[in-house]
C-alpha cells in the first residue's frame, strides 16, 4: 500500500511538472502567433533563422552543464560537504560565464557570416547579433538553476522559467510592434522581438540571484545533507580544487549536452538547407524563399506542441522502469513500458489527428494573410508530431534500460535521413517547402522504427505496440471524423468569411471532438481508472465517469 501511494505521489509530481510546461508553452504560443502576424512570413523567416542558431547554443548551455552541476551539488550535499558545495557553485558560475561569453562573442562578432553563409538569410544578421546577450545571461542563470536542483528544490527553476517566458512575451511583442510601426523595417522588427529574449533573461537572472541569497546564503542555507541548516560547517572540511571541479562539470556535462544538441544542430542545418535549395535548385528568389521558409516556421510552432505534453511523462517513467529492473522485476518493467507508450498515444494521437484534419481553419485563424502553403504544411507536420512523441517515449524506455547509446544512433540516423530527403524534395519546384515537413515525417518514422527494433533485440520487456496503440488510434480516428464533419456543418451554417466566423467554427469543432474522443476512449477502455489515479484528483473523476 505504501509503495502504491509513493508511486502515485511521484506521478502527481509529474502531473504538476506537466502543468508548468503547459503554462510555458501557452505563453510561447502567445508570443509566436501574434509575432508571426506582426512580422509576416518574410520577417518571421529572419526570426526563425536567428533562433535556430541561438537554440544550438542554448541547448549546449542548458541541457548538460546544469545537470552536471546538480549532480556534483547533490553529492556534496549528501556527504555534508557544505564548503565544497558552495565552492562548486562559485566555480561553476565562472565556468558558465566564460562559456556563455564565448557563445555570445561568436554571435555578436560574426552575425553576418552566420546569417549569410550558414543560414543563407543575410537579413537575419541583426537578429543573430541581438541574441548575443541572451545566451550569456542564460548560461549564468543555468548555474543558479543547477545549484537549486542539486539541493532537491525545483520550485525556483519553475518560477524562473515562467518569469523568463512572460517577460520575453511582453517585451518582445511590444518592441517588434513599435519598431515595425515606426520604421517598417522587418530586420529591425525581428531583432526587436529577439531582444525580448534578453530582457526576459535579465529578469530571470535577477530572480535567481535574489532567491539564492534569501534561501541559500553562503554556508547557511537549508542544506539537506549531513549538515542541517543551523549546523556550523566543519572548519577542517576539505574542498575540491578548482581544476577538479571544472573537470568534473565538463566530463559529465559535455556528453549530455552533445546528445541533446544533435537535433538542435540538425534543425539549424535544415534551416540553411531549405533556404539554399529553394533558391539554388528550385529557382525561387531570395524573397520568395524567405516567405516559404517563414510560413513553414509558423507551422512548427504548432507542430512542437504535442511533444511538450509528452516530455514530463518521459521524466516520470525512467525511474519507474529503472527501479523495476533493479529489483529484477521484468514484468513490471514491461507493464510500465507498454503503459507509457499507450498513455503517450492517448495524449499525442488526438492532437496529431486534430492538427491534420483541422489544419486549414487552425492556420487561417491563427496566422491570417499567410502564404497558401501553410495549411498543407501543418497537415503533414500534424502527422509527424505523433512520431516525434513516440520517439521521445521510446528514447526514455531505452535510457531507463541502460541502452542510452542506442538512442544517439537513432537520432543521428534520423537526422541524416531528414537532410537527404529535404535535399531532393525541397529542390523540386513543384514540391518546394512541402519537402521539409515530409523530411521530418520520414526521419522520425525511421527513428521510431529503429528504436522499436532496438527494444525488441536488446530488452526482455519489449512492449506490444498493437495493445498500446489500437485503442488510442481508433478513438482518435473517430474524433477526427467528428471534427471534420462538425467543422464542415458549422462552416455552412455560420460561414467562415471573416476571422471571427472561422474561429467560432474551429472552436466548436474542437470542443465537440474533444468530448467525442473522451467518450470513445472510455468506451474502448483506452483510458482506465488506473490511469486516472496517476493525476491529482483523477480517481474521483474516474468514479464520476464510472470508469473501470
Amino acid at each position: 500500500m505504501a509503495k502504491s501511494t509513493k508511486g502515485q505521489n511521484y506521478f502527481h509530481g509529474a502531473a504538476i511538472l506537466t502543468a508548468g510546461v503547459i503554462i510555458m508553452k501557452i505563453l510561447g504560443a502567445i508570443y509566436k502567433i501574434p509575432l508571426g502576424n506582426i512580422l509576416g512570413d518574410e520577417g518571421y523567416s529572419m526570426f526563425m533563422g536567428a533562433y535556430s542558431i541561438y537554440f544550438i547554443f542554448f541547448t549546449l548551455a542548458t541541457a548538460g552543464l546544469p545537470v552536471a552541476l546538480s549532480r556534483l551539488i547533490a553529492e556534496s550535499d549528501a556527504h555534508g560537504r557544505v564548503k565544497n558545495e558552495e565552492k562548486t557553485f562559485r566555480v561553476a558560475r565562472w565556468t558558465f560565464f566564460i562559456i556563455g561569453m564565448i557563445f555570445a562573442l561568436i554571435m555578436f562578432l560574426f552575425p553576418n557570416w552566420l546569417a549569410s553563409e550558414y543560414l543563407e538569410n543575410p537579413d537575419a544578421a541583426l537578429s543573430v547579433k541581438a541574441m548575443a546577450p541572451a545566451i550569456l545571461l542564460v548560461c549564468i542563470v543555468s548555474a543558479y538553476r543547477g545549484y537549486c536542483q542539486g539541493n532537491g528544490n525545483m520550485i525556483p527553476t519553475t518560477v524562473d522559467e515562467v518569469l523568463e517566458v512572460l517577460f520575453k512575451v511582453i517585451s518582445g511583442l511590444i518592441l517588434s510592434y513599435l519598431i515595425i510601426k515606426s520604421t517598417g523595417s522587418l530586420p529591425l522588427g525581428s531583432a526587436g522581438a529577439i531582444l525580448g529574449v534578453s530582457i526576459g533573461s535579465v529578469v530571470s537572472l535577477g530572480y535567481m540571484i535574489v532567491y539564492k541569497r534569501r534561501n541559500y546564503n553562503v554556508l547557511s542555507g537549508p542544506y539537506t545533507g549531513a549538515h542541517a541548516a543551523d549546523d556550523t560547517p566543519d572548519d577542517d572540511e576539505t574542498v575540491d580544487s578548482t581544476k577538479k571541479i571544472v573537470h568534473d562539470i565538463l566530463t559529465i556535462g559535455i556528453p549530455i549536452a552533445f546528445g541533446a544538441c544533435i537535433m538542435a544542430l540538425l534543425n539549424s542545418v535544415d534551416s540553411k538547407l531549405c533556404m539554399n535549395r529553394l533558391q539554388s535548385a528550385a529557382g525561387f528568389t531570395y524573397k520568395e524563399a524567405k516567405v516559404l521558409y517563414g510560413v513553414y516556421g509558423k507551422g512548427q510552432t504548432l507542430f512542437n506542441l504535442p511533444a511538450a505534453f509528452i516530455t514530463p511523462l518521459t521524466i516520470s517513467i525512467v525511474p519507474a522502469i529503472s527501479g523495476a529492473l533493479a529489483r529484477k522485476d521484468g514484468n513490471s518493467a514491461a507493464k510500465v513500458s507498454e503503459d507509457s507508450l499507450r498513455i503517450s498515444a492517448v495524449v499525442s494521437l488526438p492532437m496529431s489527428v486534430g492538427l491534420a484534419v483541422l489544419s486549414a481553419p487552425i492556420f487561417t485563424v491563427l496566422f491570417p494573410n499567410s502564404h497558401d502553403a501553410g495549411p498543407g504544411l501543418l497537415s503533414i507536420m500534424g502527422i509527424a508530431s505523433f512520431f516525434v512523441c513516440l520517439v521521445l517515449m521510446e528514447n526514455a524506455i531505452l535510457q531507463a534500460s541502460g541502452r542510452e547509446k542506442l538512442t544517439m544512433v537513432t537520432m543521428i540516423t534520423g537526422g541524416v535521413v531528414k537532410i537527404v530527403v529535404n535535399w531532393f524534395l525541397v529542390a523540386n519546384r513543384s514540391i518546394n517547402i512541402y519537402g521539409a515537413p515530409v523530411g521530418t515525417l520520414v526521419s522520425y518514422f525511421v527513428m521510431a522504427t529503429m528504436n522499436y527494433i532496438f527494444m525488441c533485440t536488446t530488452l526482455d520487456h519489449r512492449p506490444r505496440l498493437f495493445r498500446a496503440f489500437a485503442g488510442p488510434l481508433a478513438a482518435s480516428l473517430i474524433m477526427g471524423a467528428c471534427a471534420w464533419a462538425v467543422y464542415g456543418i458549422a462552416a455552412r451554417l455560420i460561414g467562415t468569411g471573416g476571422r471571427i466566423g472561422g474561429l467560432v467554427c474551429m472552436v466548436l469543432a474542437i470542443g465537440i471532438a474533444a468530448v467525442v474522443y473522451l467518450i470513445a476512449a472510455i468506451v474502448l477502455r483506452t483510458i482506465t481508472n488506473e490511469d486516472m489515479k496517476l493525476i491529482p484528483g483523477g480517481e474521483k473523476i474516474g468514479k464520476l465517469l464510472h470508469m473501470k
